[in-house]
């Protein structure tokens, strides 16, 4: 554990029981917004693939230098 976890972890153990939940439902949050952001990047990179015929044309290309 380095010294900023040891930090984190003693102000945590000296708050009541309650807030610890609380801070325990936020980091639940923080991780599963993470997973969904994480989520969303691979959808949008799997995405290129099927788009760079649409994307990348002559047509749009003024588009492009816009």
């Amino acid at each position: 554990m380095n010294p900023s976890d040891q930090i984190l972890f003693d102000k945590i153990k000296q708050l009541p029981p309650q807030r610890v939940a609380e801070v325990e439902d936020f980091v639940d949050f923080l991780r599963e917004r993470e997973a969904e952001q994480r989520l969303t990047q691979a959808a949008a990179k799997t995405s290129e693939v099927s788009f760079a015929r649409v994307w990348d044309n002559d047509e749009d290309a003024v588009y492009d230098r816009m």
